[in-house]
């Protein structure tokens, strides 16, 4: 089967011409196709989904996740790290003993992001101060025992940090610095340990300061660490992240923050325990803190392509970049032999097909 597409993001490069695919594997790329339209991409991959179409993936059962799963595919997303904030122990072990793996044909299933419970009290957000908790290895060890915990969001200088980072590395379990207070001295002592990623570079963590640019200052200054942003218009202004692209280009990771309410429209959901009230598409929970977004995958790449990233790079930062943050050589990348995960894009990067092991599930 050909897909009829003009170009196609092939190892960060368009490279003009038609994609094949057979036995749901890419057989070939750069075949003529002089009526080709649109351009065909590995399928996105999202590190950090807290629900979406109305599932709040902490509460979830698994027709909720089928049914999440679907809708991700409508956006792009073929792989995804559903995510848990910040819970009481049983609700945390509870909600990891329902989580599918997988994809049965929808959107896969790669693991868990935990973001929390270990994370500053300065800076959690709407997360529930009474379920955070300081630096544990037994209380981590049931989580990780509990499901198929695959990133991790901790915050880097408390107390014993170290040590759930030498059991995550151990675990070959990815380490995410976030919701902290961190200096830059303290979050270099991590990244040389052997974290990897920041989860949404700038919000809910210390501010960046001339004197001590803090973890979002560290993080952008090394060029071994991905900096996921979530690209909304909200959680950070455009000019910073033009700041953020021209600092890191080629390793920020597109990430959306979805809650339950995204794919849906304005009304009240649920995130965790919390009530949650969206508004013009912005997401609130109690005070008026922001809990999530209902941005999309899509919508991400057209943001930041729209402030100047090339669209090559745009494509790679919902795909081969959160790709290699969790070390999946197969995920993210459209090339021979690989599983036919992709999306076909229109000239004005609307989702138009998406596949699945070379099964066309989205056709817009």
């Amino acid at each position: 089967m050909r897909l009829g597409v003009a170009a196609a993001l092939v190892e960060g490069r368009l490279v003009p011409g038609d994609v094949e695919v057979v036995d749901g594997r890419v057989a070939r790329h750069g075949l003529a196709s002089p009526n080709g339209r649109g351009i065909a991409t590995a399928g996105f991959l999202d590190l950090q989904v807290n629900g979406f179409a109305g599932v709040d993936f902490l509460d979830a059962d698994r027709a909720g996740y089928e049914r999440a799963a679907e809708a991700l595919l409508v956006t792009g997303v073929t792989a995804f790290l559903p995510t848990f904030i910040t819970a009481p122990e049983p609700h945390l072990i509870g909600a990891l003993h329902e989580v599918p793996v997988g994809s049965d044909g929808a959107a896969r299933i790669l693991g868990v992001h935990l973001e929390g419970p270990f994370l500053s009290p300065a800076r959690l957000g709407v997360h529930p101060a009474e379920a955070r908790r300081d630096p544990d290895v037994d209380y981590l060890g049931r989580l990780l025992d509990a499901g198929p915990v695959r990133l991790v969001t901790l915050a880097p200088e408390l107390p014993g940090a170290h040590a759930l980072v030498e059991l995550l590395l151990r675990r070959e379990i990815v380490i995410s610095c976030g919701h902290s207070d961190a200096t830059a001295e303290q979050a270099d002592a991590v990244f040389d340990l052997g974290a990897r990623t920041v989860t949404h570079l700038f919000n809910a963590m210390g501010p960046f300061h001339h004197r001590d640019p803090g973890i979002a200052g560290a993080a952008l200054a090394r060029r071994d660490v991905v900096v996921q942003v979530i690209l909304d218009g909200v959680h950070i202004a455009p000019v910073t992240a033009q700041l953020v692209w021209r600092a890191a280009a080629g390793r920020v990771a597109l990430v959306t923050d979805a809650m339950a309410g995204a794919g849906l429209g304005d009304g009240t959901y649920r995130l965790g325990g919390l009530e949650v009230r969206v508004g013009d598409g912005i997401t609130q929970g109690p005070g008026g803190a922001l809990a999530g977004s209902t941005l999309t995958m899509i919508e991400a790449v057209r943001n930041l392509h729209s402030l100047g990233a090339p669209l090559e790079d745009a494509l790679a930062a919902a795909t081969a970049v959160p790709a290699r943050v969790l070390r999946l050589p197969n995920v993210g990348r459209l090339e021979v032999g690989l599983p036919a995960d992709i999306v076909v894009l229109s000239d004005e990067l609307e989702v138009e097909r998406v596949l699945v092991e070379g099964r066309a599930r989205v056709v817009g």
